[in-house]
């Protein structure tokens, strides 16, 4: 027998199939906002009920927007989506399921709340309070929603039972749905064909998080090793330098980085480091048109996360207007022998607990690799989860100190001699509710009616809120986690200050977001534009850019060493090799 659940997909299975990917991705991001460790189904049922929120409050923001019928709106949002990765087949696929519903109830002005519940999206388990994003109507609750359920009662999208169960247990999507999950979960490149943890395909893993392949088919060749025969034939590390000088047969390798001292950049961190991001205009009707999503596909397939233009590992030129480069940048701009010598190990929920799950994916052989640059900063999830009462899920300081050095001893194990770690702390979050909660949302812009304390309320209750503990209006709550928070720095600095070993010297660095706040002040900026506007948590790319600076100044003021040399043919290995192959 059939579940039931399966039963309308079954008709079709030919459209199941195209959007199934895209929809495995689109549950991972909406999930991988928050802690990925939290239960399967509630959260699941969740990440439906938030999506649906969204989705039904742009779809009714457009139509007043454009002066036009919910049917005109649900067909602009798909024309607006594009082809790539079906995103416009899936946006009709599902207005086809759930369209005529979604026309009836906004018809005769229920909200997206209402709407959402009705469709049976959000669902109200016992003994829980009532989840809402915008003001409840001034009619009782329950009375407004028995009212929608009468009015699609008949409807035959209700006939098709949302079970618990995936998309992905269809048989013929089985295979592909978990290639894509293994690839998130273990943080390796879902296209490598030398199996090198390095690729030539940007996302899924690729390049956007790791210096690019440039040979995948020979695992001897990727970035960070030291040069093979000093790349007389091949340029065995990827960063663009190989051959031989004709005028008098030296290695180009040989002559420009040899003594050197060559080194890599590599983040172990989290959904911050790996810079999450939505952009405000995929939300925002005003502003919405046939440009808005051109970058979707690249996001969902990067998690929603854009490493490569993130202070840390971004290579790319920042959009954000301020003149701040990438750690990476400027180890690159310091020595161009680190050309495409970067890795960016961050996961969404990433935190010093769960890190042992995917730091099998770091790249470094101890013998055949240049020296690297270790940051580790996990700078929120040891603190921040989506529970009710957070304060009992946030690490301890002992479990703190154990999973840190059983990580220290893993690098040790792994970085060649001469690297350096350098351990981050956790920064204070009330900034984010002292700076945002009485300002719209973007969802709130148009109406002024969606401020940031509803957003943080709405996630709560669903519990699935990035961080409950910042999140919150309650003052206690929010302090107790900046104590926590504070603790736990401390003990990083107490394992820098008084661990030693063999193949990298140890340092920490506090999260002075303090001092990036006051920098873009002085600019005439105000605290909350640092601040990701559909979130409302993580740092923006000009934060990720003011904390790389602040990051850089002080490693060059109090431990320049780490650095390593300025290459003074830097200007011979760009007139000779131009880009180096670009990234």
């Amino acid at each position: 027998m059939v579940a039931p659940g399966v039963l309308l997909t079954m008709k079709s299975p030919w459209k199941v199939l195209m959007v199934a990917p895209v929809l495995l991705l689109f549950s991972h991001s909406l999930a991988s906002a928050v802690d990925q460790d939290q239960p399967g189904a509630s959260s699941f049922n969740s990440h439906g009920c938030l999506g649906c929120v969204l989705v039904v409050s742009v779809i009714e923001q457009l139509a007043q927007v454009h002066n036009s019928t919910v049917q005109a709106s649900m067909e602009r949002l798909c024309s607006y989506l594009p082809e790539k990765l079906f995103l416009k087949t899936t946006c009709h696929f599902l207005v086809q399921i759930f369209g005529s519903d979604i026309i009836k109830l906004l018809d005769v002005h229920m909200n997206a709340d209402v709407v959402c519940h009705a469709l049976e999206f959000c669902k109200q388990d016992a003994g829980q309070s009532q989840c809402h994003l915008y003001p409840l109507p001034q009619e009782a609750w329950k009375f407004m929603l028995e009212k929608a359920r009468k009015i699609i009662k008949k409807s035959p999208t209700m006939k098709y039972h949302r079970s618990g169960s995936s998309i992905c247990s269809l048989p013929f999507l089985v295979k592909i749905c978990q290639k894509i999950e293994l690839s998130i979960k273990n943080a390796v490149p879902f296209k490598d064909v030398d199996s090198d943890k390095y690729s030539v395909f940007p996302t899924l893993r690729g390049y956007h998080w790791r210096g690019r392949d440039c040979n995948d088919s020979d695992k001897t060749a990727y970035p960070g090793r030291r040069p093979d025969n000093w790349d007389v034939h091949r340029d065995s590390n990827c960063n663009g330098i190989w051959g031989i000088d004709p005028k008098d047969g030296i290695p180009y390798e040989k002559k420009f980085c040899e003594g050197s001292q060559p080194r890599g950049i590599i983040l172990l961190g989290d959904s911050a480091g790996a810079h999450f991001h939505i952009p405000p205009e995929w939300l925002t009707a005003s502003q919405m048109s046939l440009n808005s999503f051109f970058n979707l596909p690249t996001a969902l397939t990067d998690e929603l996360n854009w490493p490569q233009l993130s202070g840390v590992t971004g290579f790319l030129e920042s959009t954000s207007g301020v003149e701040e480069t990438s750690i990476y940048h400027r180890l690159r701009k310091r020595n161009h022998c680190n050309h495409r010598d970067y890795q960016s190990i961050s996961r969404n929920g990433a935190s010093s607990q769960n890190l042992e799950n995917f730091i099998g994916s770091l790249s470094r052989n101890q013998v055949l690799d240049h020296p690297a640059i270790v940051i580790y900063a996990m700078i929120g999830n040891d603190v921040c989860n989506g529970r009710a009462d957070p304060v009992p899920e946030m690490t301890t300081p002992e479990q703190m100190y154990s999973k840190v050095m059983q990580t220290l001893k893993h690098l040790n194990s792994h970085l060649p001699n001469g690297s350096h770690v350098i351990l981050y702390g956790l920064p204070d979050g009330t900034f984010l509710w002292d700076n945002l909660h009485n300002r719209y949302h973007p969802l709130g812009q148009l109406n002024k009616d969606v401020t940031y304390a509803q957003l943080f309320s709405f996630l709560s209750c669903l519990k699935i809120s990035p961080c409950s503990g910042w999140m919150s209006s309650n003052k206690t709550l929010r302090t107790l986690t900046s104590e926590r928070a504070e603790q736990l720095s401390k003990t990083l600095k107490k394992i820098a200050t008084s661990k030693i070993f063999t193949n990298f010297k140890l340092f920490y660095m506090d999260f002075a977001y303090h001092e990036i706040i006051e920098e873009w002040q002085r600019r005439g900026g105000q605290p909350w534009q640092l601040i990701e506007p559909v979130d409302g948590f993580h740092p923006n790319e000009v934060a990720s850019l003011l904390l790389a600076d602040l990051f850089w100044k002080k490693i060059q003021f109090q431990w320049p060493q780490v650095l390593g040399k300025e290459n003074p043919f830097n200007s011979q290995i760009e007139q000779v090799f131009g880009d180096q192959g670009g990234h």
